[in-house]
């Protein structure tokens, strides 16, 4: 459960810091929102994003659905694990100083990399039974599947997030050991971010993001993480949750800010999403999208800095919202919130196993998605509720 750790005193001869210790269930809710935005998301995959999944239907005839599932798949990945990043971040600093560099280090090895060896070992080779499933005119695989295939099927998969966050979370150690492991001295106020330093941001992560896909063009896989052309973002997120803790950001953030980072989202998006992925203004003819995918190019620039504002905006928006209208505790929030981080690691041969099961109901693709999505979205929180309920899992998930 989501937990934030409040400087309540420090004594000038040590470095001990005293903690109260309260929950935040918007925060909760939040996390597990976005766990079902990924659910979605790789069910977008499934019926026609045009992205690489353990399992796709063809053949995509709608241009319509094509064009639906694209926004919508680009829409998210501009956000919505940056936004994850964030939460974490929040809640390393509290949970370093509650534990020690080594106990911290040591929990986040059983919570982080049992899950991320276990879906490379077990859970990614069940998705991938999903390659078999596919016409072999678009897979190429012509023999059946054996068990001289596996270790072909092995890889980290959406797991990629758990890897670097374990990264990060090393790096964060790393530096607090290189700082001696200095923390704040003595409680202070601090004011909210500033528009002009969340602007200076949002420019500083577009030019970042732009570099960085000259390097890694957006869809280019790098040693198993298929988004590393986001690094800049995911990284600066991760940070961003650091300092949002120290400075008590999560309960100083007026909702102001949320309206407005909500209404840049919206104003980048009619003006700069169009203009990066069609090379003009008000269309999406993406007959010329190639370019925003990187490699210096101007619409690659658009693109970094719509999808620069667009996160920052998002977050904005959905952090004020969830704190206003979802901050009372639940039932319903307690048992997703519960269940997200398991989704999240079990969601992927869930999805591949019932969109399999569905190949042969004669449906569009938009309704087919609908139809897979609400049935995908509850068998992920039931099996998960049901793999917790195993003696000692829920000390790992």
């Amino acid at each position: 459960m989501a937990q934030v750790s409040v400087q309540a005193a420090a004594k000038s001869s040590a470095h001990t810091v005293a903690t109260a210790v309260a929950r935040l269930f918007y925060v909760d809710h939040l996390r597990a929102a976005l766990v079902i935005l990924v659910v979605l998301h790789h069910v977008a995959l499934v019926y026609g994003a045009g992205a690489p999944f353990y399992y796709t239907e063809p053949p995509l005839t709608d241009p319509l659905a094509y064009l639906v599932f694209l926004v919508f798949v680009l829409f998210n990945q501009a956000w919505f694990m940056s936004a994850l990043f964030l939460l974490a971040g929040y809640f390393t600093p509290g949970s370093y100083e509650r534990k020690g560099s080594g106990s911290f280090l040591r929990d986040r090895l059983i919570r982080l990399g049992i899950p991320l060896v276990v879906f490379y070992f077990v859970l990614a080779p069940l998705s991938s039974i999903g390659f078999w499933q596919m016409p072999a005119s678009l897979t190429g695989i012509t023999s059946p599947l054996t068990w001289q295939a596996y270790p072909q099927l092995l890889g980290m998969g959406p797991m990629w997030f758990v890897a670097l966050l374990l990264v990060f979370d090393f790096g964060y150690a790393a530096w607090r050991a290189l700082t001696r492991n200095r923390a704040p001295s003595a409680a202070r106020e601090f004011s909210p971010p500033s528009y002009l330093g969340i602007g200076i941001f949002i420019l500083a992560l577009a030019v970042a993001s732009y570099l960085m896909r000259i390097v890694i063009p957006m869809g280019r896989e790098v040693l198993d993480f298929p988004t590393l052309s986001y690094l800049p973002q995911y990284l600066s997120f991760f940070v961003l949750g650091i300092v949002a803790c120290r400075r008590n950001w999560f309960r100083t953030l007026p909702g102001s800010m949320g309206i407005t980072g909500l209404v840049a989202a919206a104003v980048a998006s009619i003006l700069l999403f169009p203009l990066a992925l069609s090379g003009s203004m008000f269309s999406l003819d993406l007959s010329n999208s190639a370019g925003f995918v990187g490699n210096g190019t101007g619409q690659s620039a658009a693109y970094a800095l719509w999808d620069s504002i667009f996160a920052v905006g998002m977050f904005l928006a959905a952090f004020t919202f969830f704190r206003r209208y979802l901050a009372a505790e639940s039932r319903l929030g307690t048992f997703l919130a519960q269940q997200s981080y398991a989704v999240y690691i079990i969601h992927t041969p869930i999805i591949v196993f019932i969109a399999v099961a569905f190949q042969s109901v004669r449906l569009a693709p938009l309704p087919k998605f609908a139809l897979v999505a609400a049935i995908a979205v509850p068998v992920c929180f039931a099996v998960a509720y049901l793999i917790r309920r195993i003696p000692g899992v829920s000390r790992v998930i």
